[in-house]
């Protein structure tokens, strides 16, 4: 196999960034140089950005693939081939793709279905055959407040690339909906409901939980041990909250909602990950912490692109600015989620790493921290 050398370019390793080149042979990083001398047969980078692919713990992307406008169910191969391209397009050279366990089958008004079973062959089936550009794994998002979710659990096992297993608890009246103001605007805009079919939803959710929530989040604990994935919290908002995370074995946190329980997890060694929407918008449009603050006072360790894929990049930008530290901010994409779920072998320019590589020239003047992908290999392929 032919190297690739990309040379003349802004390197960005996990501690430092500095002009050199970078050699990717046969699936790894060969070799990293310094200097903005061009070797003969290298790809002269113009001084643009070259850093590790960007690794996405958490995105409902797919989701809007599947299903682009309210109960239009799109051909699903064509949605996943669609999201996989566009997520390469962006610099994403490794996902999580979340899909939710647990549903509830017996509502009329705001009910939803199991479909991650299914879902989740169609992606492997797609990768098996080598149809997708980027490495793709599974995250299931484990929804105690639900009627099925130990049955439709049962289903996955350790073969299936379950990453990540997150302990989702929408119950009206905590963690991200703890002011129901603001769940009665979401559910009432996408279920078209009435004040008083809302008020019933509020009620069965909250009686679900209180008959199921606690045998729920055991079997989600115990099923993530049985696939060997990591484990998750969601929307972590009181001390109390983040022990019993803790307690699971939880790596990171998902979106805690207060900079109380922000702190509290990194007292418990639980890593800290935001969305990169909230980041770029300058809060939550639930109404909790703004990511910025979290980022000003340390608190800050993983962006997830959450529903926009091309904020992942601009949000690690914008960190490097906020902390004057490039390599600092480009971390919270590459290095820094890939060890909290243990993928060691990629997220670092490092001599043996796998060869998932971006080449990212920086737009000025856009009012916002743009960076443009201009190359995007995975094991040292060109796939973008």
């Amino acid at each position: 196999m032919t190297d690739t050398i990309l040379a003349n370019a802004l390197l960005v390793l996990p501690d430092e960034s500095f002009y050199g080149h970078l050699v990717l042979r046969e699936g790894r990083i060969a070799a990293i140089g310094r200097g903005r001398d061009i070797p003969h047969g290298a790809v002269d980078c113009d001084g643009d950005l070259v850093m590790p692919g960007l690794i996405e713990l958490h995105t409902d992307n797919l989701e809007r693939h599947i299903e682009p406008r309210p109960r239009v169910d799109w051909p699903h191969q064509a949605a996943i081939i669609a999201h996989d391209a566009e997520l390469c397009s962006v610099g994403i050279t490794t996902v999580f793709d979340a899909l939710r366990v647990g549903s509830v089958i017996t509502s009329n008004n705001a009910g939803y279905g199991e479909y991650a079973r299914a879902l989740a062959d169609e992606i492997l089936d797609l990768r098996a055959r080598a149809a997708l550009r980027i490495s793709h794994f599974l995250h299931l998002r484990a929804e105690i407040c639900s009627q099925t979710l130990i049955e439709e659990m049962a289903k996955f096992g350790p073969l299936d690339r379950v990453g990540i297993v997150s302990l989702m608890d929408h119950t009206p009246g905590q963690r991200q909906f703890r002011d129901v103001s603001k769940l009665r605007d979401y559910v009432i805009g996408k279920a078209g409901l009435s004040e008083a079919e809302f008020a019933e939803h509020v009620a069965d959710q909250q009686a679900l939980r209180d008959r199921v929530g606690e045998a729920h989040e055991a079997a989600a604990v115990a099923e993530a041990r049985r696939y060997g994935a990591v484990l998750a919290s969601h929307d972590d908002t009181t001390d109390d909250q983040v022990a019993v995370s803790a307690r699971h074995g939880c790596h990171f946190a998902e979106f805690p909602t207060t900079i109380e329980a922000a702190r509290a997890c990194h007292a418990h060694g639980i890593k800290v990950m935001m969305g990169a929407p909230n980041l770029i918008r300058g809060g939550s449009h639930s109404g909790n912490i703004a990511a910025s603050a979290l980022a000003e006072a340390d608190l800050l360790d993983i962006v997830s692109s959450d529903y926009v894929p091309s904020a992942l990049l601009s949000a690690a930008l914008m960190l490097g600015d906020l902390w004057g530290d490039l390599a600092r901010g480009i971390g919270t994409v590459t290095h820094a989620p890939a060890d909290a779920v243990d993928l060691h072998d990629r997220g670092r320019l490092a001599v043996g790493a796998r060869a998932d590589v971006i080449r990212v020239t920086r737009i000025a003047g856009s009012g916002i921290n743009t960076g443009a992908v201009r190359g995007v290999w995975v094991q040292g392929r060109r796939v973008g």
